[in-house]
């Protein structure tokens, strides 16, 4: 079967770790004996000892191993490295595919978008907004919904990083922070690890990174004056007005 993901959807569903991890076995051929039965991908995966391995084809996160993770219900290393090689078929990763883009970094480029560019960010942006939503179902789903909200910040921080410093910027990525904000205190987002608000955090720091690089940047932190938030994340762009 054709995997319904792809190693986007992996890198921005997990964290570095783990990803470094799966990248290390599959690159030093520990999966073994890969089989796809028609329902599931299953191997052999040779870590500190040899492990059984399912993934599904439809979620990478749904299958089981034998290691410890894996028998506590915990995604692992090993299922990471199955779903990768039922993607690749054993071929090489390009240096692009082994990079996850889940740190908001500022590339040090100032200036606007085009308006097609600005357009594009801005669905973007929309699209990975919607893995941040309201948590309403049972607690059995409390991890999986968990593992929603990081991918919903990783696709953001994605997005944030390859954005120019300029007002023009400045203000999506505030308007941005103020529907999470939004989401945290009226929308039934439920932050108790503190995911969404630690994005926010480091959104700002990118944020004040933008306005030393372009001071005009300044003038877009005047929409958060006045403004309810959820922990106060506004007050060092306030103090930079």
């Amino acid at each position: 079967m054709i995997p319904q993901y792809d190693l986007e959807k992996i890198k921005y569903g997990i964290d570095d770790g783990t990803w470094e991890k799966a990248i290390s076995l599959y690159e030093s051929g520990k999966v073994k004996n890969f089989q796809d039965t028609g329902f599931t991908y299953v191997a052999n995966v040779y870590g500190t000892h040899p492990y059984e391995v399912i993934v599904s084809p439809k979620r990478y996160t749904d299958g089981n191993c034998t290691c410890y993770l894996g028998e506590n219900d915990t995604l692992c290393k090993h299922m990471i490295a199955v779903a990768i090689y039922a993607l690749k078929k054993g071929k090489s990763l390009t240096a692009e595919e082994k990079v996850q883009h889940n740190e908001i970094k500022f590339n040090g480029k100032i200036g606007k978008l085009t308006q097609d560019q600005l357009d594009l960010s801005k669905a973007e942006i929309s699209g990975a907004m919607r893995y941040i939503k309201a948590y309403t179902g049972p607690s059995k789903i409390w991890f999986a919904y968990q593992d929603s909200l990081s991918e919903g910040c990783n696709r953001l921080a994605s997005i944030f990083s390859s954005l120019p410093a300029s007002n023009q910027t400045a203000n999506l990525i505030v308007k941005t922070l103020l529907k999470l904000d939004s989401k945290l205190t009226t929308g039934g987002v439920d932050d108790s690890d503190g995911t969404v608000g630690g994005f926010i955090e480091e959104a700002v720091c990118l944020l004040i990174e933008f306005a030393k690089a372009d001071p005009d940047c300044k003038k877009e932190f005047g929409a958060v004056k006045n403004q309810k938030t959820c922990f106060g994340w506004e007050d060092p762009l306030l103090k930079l007005l």
